[in-house]
């Protein structure tokens, strides 16, 4: 049971880890223009 909540957790960092990386691009790019 315990396998299945480290999957979803190593989901949601993988996933939050590209969206913040996602954010950070646009608001730098923002920031250039």
């Amino acid at each position: 049971m315990s396998w299945i909540f480290f999957m979803i957790l190593s989901i949601v960092i993988v996933w939050g880890g590209l969206a913040a990386s996602i954010i950070h691009a646009v608001k730098k790019s923002k920031a250039a223009k």
